[in-house]
């Protein structure tokens, strides 16, 4: 067995060793969620925390981990009789990020339940998880249908494996742990609610620092066993303090003036619903209690406010996630006199006391064309034109929803149709591997003629291997969402570059709530650029557009091309995945001998090969072109101006687009 790197060996990352160490004392606090870049040992830490958690008592032999004083009457290894268990250490279970709904929940074998009538159930990583730790690492990358069962599991204490009518239920506590880099993309707003508290991580910018985690990690790369045992005394006295404060926890008392604070912090927050009250006043109380006291003060409320609501508090994916510390001692100190049991305490920055482990025993491991440019209202722009500052987003919108025309077989999402494990069923199939999703009606209709030859004579089927049927299904996917963007100088008019990217922000927003992975090209003086390839991050194409510059030429062509290798490449990746590509754009093309037939051209290409298109028109000013309807012909699909992107009348786009893509198929 590996030797896992010690806890208290994990150089700074403070506020990370903190919110693992309170729900170590105490569970209720609901879980905690790692951000940040890669390579700031989130996983390092998390591993090693399972090493200090107190052992478990279980019953022998059960594979649910009942608890000896107090057996769930309904596991299915059971019943238990109460009396002495056995002690084993906590375990921590990793939930791979492409782990199926079997391994995820436990499989039951339908076979053997529909003949035999015997409820074979194998568990999964939820039984194993129960009464210990559920580390999904990348969890943002999890599955929708995968999150939806751990967010049942996490609200119900239990999980619930059902197949036609056959069920089996157990019970699943277990506090959640998960990381993620939210350059790969955000969570769903439900399972972001579901942990109780919340890090940001990043790497130390001081030299020493950074020497020393070189150092320690060396030095546990050279001889594991050998580094843990420089550390055996730290883990040993960290292990001890979690016991102790365990202990004391029933004891510590939560004042009214303390509730009252909590209560106030988070109307003027405004967070949604009420477990953030209740997540913050578990968290002031482990506070309190990991520092030895049995009062919960104010720094304690102060704290629990930096961990349990910057997670909370954002109204939508672009909002940075963190709080307004100013706004947060406003609140606190305004509140501070409502109770004598509460005394307010210092206020430092990171909040504390001894509420904090100290920093010291802390964990981590060419155109040459003389052809002036056209801007606002036709105006001409010389062809040198400095380049023009980021002009600022107009205020996103709401828009309605653009679909790849057919049906794909795609990541589960929810823009387009597609044959999925999950959604409404629509017909039988022979299992293509293990059965997952039975099909009861089509399965006995395959048994029935062969019951005489197969000598029954009891009321039941029989039922043989070749009989069963997988359930078809019919859902939705995500799609690559690739946007191809004109930032030239014909676009470079401030106002109108502003209502471009607030349009494209709300199409990111969109593509956000439909788990859709996006990639953003741009296109300007002489060539394109690729600003964001493919992802599932939304944040950071909003930050990449907020950032566009504009000015120069509008190489179109240019532009198509780049976006038409960006989905080549993609395709090698993720060939199940469908694009939709969105060009946003005035349709001027110039730069080069004949700009307007090449576009022409490369813009043939995405038609031949059946890619589904929407341009966006950003033509604006007494003298219009026209040139976006050829472009959309061009591309096989259709064309909406801005205005009409935001109206009720784009309510029609979606069967445009299909319409296009079927006249050019």
């Amino acid at each position: 067995m590996t030797t896992p790197f010690p806890f208290t060996a994990v150089v700074g990352q403070d506020d990370l060793r903190l919110a693992l160490l309170l729900n170590a004392v105490s569970p209720a606090v609901g879980g905690v969620l790692v951000r940040g870049e890669k390579g700031t040992a989130k996983s390092t830490a998390v591993r090693a925390l399972s090493a200090l958690l107190p052992e478990v008592a279980v019953v022998p032999g059960c594979r649910f981990s009942c608890d000896p004083a107090a057996p769930d009457p309904g596991c299915p290894d059971g019943p238990h009789e109460a009396g002495n268990g056995v002690d084993r250490p906590a375990r921590m279970v990793e939930l791979p990020v492409g782990a199926s709904e079997d391994r995820l929940v436990g499989a039951l074998d339908i076979e053997r339940a529909l003949a035999e009538g015997v409820k074979a159930f194998e568990p999964g990583l939820l039984a194993e998880a129960h009464r210990g730790i559920l580390y999904v690492d990348e969890v943002n990358l999890l599955h929708d249908h995968l999150v939806d069962l751990l967010l049942d599991a996490a609200a119900m204490g239990a999980s619930y494996v059902e197949r036609e009518g056959v069920s089996v239920r157990h019970a699943a506590r277990f506090l959640l742990v998960g990381t993620m880099n939210p350059e790969e993309g955000e969570l769903r707003p439900q399972l972001l609610d579901r942990f109780g508290l919340t890090v940001e991580v990043a790497a130390s910018r001081e030299p020493d620092q950074r020497v020393e985690v070189v150092k320690r990690r060396l030095a546990y790369d050279a001889d594991p066993a050998a580094f843990a045992a420089r550390w055996a005394e730290e883990e040993a006295a960290v292990r001890q303090r979690i016991a102790a404060a365990r202990a004391l926890l029933p004891q510590v008392r939560l004042g009214d003036g303390a509730l009252r604070q909590i209560a106030a912090t988070c109307a003027a927050f405004e967070v949604d619903g009420m477990r953030a009250d209740i997540v913050m006043a578990r968290t002031a109380t482990a506070l309190a209690a990991w520092a030895g006291r049995t009062d919960v003060l104010a720094e304690d409320v102060r704290q629990a406010a930096l961990l349990a609501l910057p997670h909370r508090r954002r109204r939508n994916p672009f909002d940075a996630p963190g709080l307004d510390e100013d706004k947060l001692d406003e609140t606190l100190e305004e509140f501070s006199g409502e109770s004598p049991d509460d005394d307010p305490g210092p206020d430092g920055g990171g909040g504390g006391g001894g509420g904090q482990p100290a920093p010291d025993a802390g964990p981590q491991g060419g155109d040459t064309g003389a052809r002036p440019e056209e801007g606002e209202g036709g105006q001409p722009q010389p062809s040198g034109a400095q380049e023009q500052p980021a002009a600022r987003a107009s205020e996103p919108f709401r828009t309605k929803a653009l679909s790849v025309p057919g049906i794909g077989e795609g990541a589960a999402g929810r823009r387009s149709r597609a044959r999925t494990e999950h959604g409404r069923t629509t017909g039988a199939r022979r299992p293509q591997g293990a059965l997952t999703k039975l099909h009861l009606a089509a399965t006995v209709q395959a048994a029935a003629p062969h019951q005489r030859a197969r000598g029954r004579s009891g009321p039941g089927l029989v039922i043989r291997r070749d009989d069963l049927r997988q359930a078809a299904r019919e859902g939705r996917e995500g799609n690559l969402v690739l946007f191809v963007v004109d930032a030239s100088g014909s676009m470079a008019a401030r106002q109108r570059m502003g209502a471009v990217k607030g349009a494209v922000l709300s199409l990111l927003l969109d593509a956000y709530q439909r788990r859709d992975k996006v990639g953003l090209v741009t296109f300007r003086g002489s060539a394109a650029d690729v600003a964001l390839p493919p992802t599932s991050s939304v944040d950071a194409a909003a930050a990449r557009l907020e950032s566009l510059p504009t000015g120069g030429r509008t190489p179109l062509a240019a532009g198509l091309l780049k976006a038409h290798e960006v989905l080549r490449v993609e395709r090698l990746r993720d060939p199940a995945r469908r694009a939709l590509v969105v060009v946003v754009t005035d349709g001027r093309a110039t730069g080069g001998p004949e700009p307007v037939a090449l576009a022409s051209r490369a813009a043939r290409l995405f038609a031949a090969e059946g890619i589904a298109s929407v341009v966006v028109d950003c033509e604006s000013g007494p003298v219009r072109l026209g040139l976006v309807g050829q472009l959309a012909a061009d591309l096989g699909g259709t064309a909406v101006t801005l205005d009409e992107l935001r109206a009720d009348s784009i309510a029609g786009l979606v069967k445009d687009v299909q319409g296009a893509s079927r006249r050019a198929a």
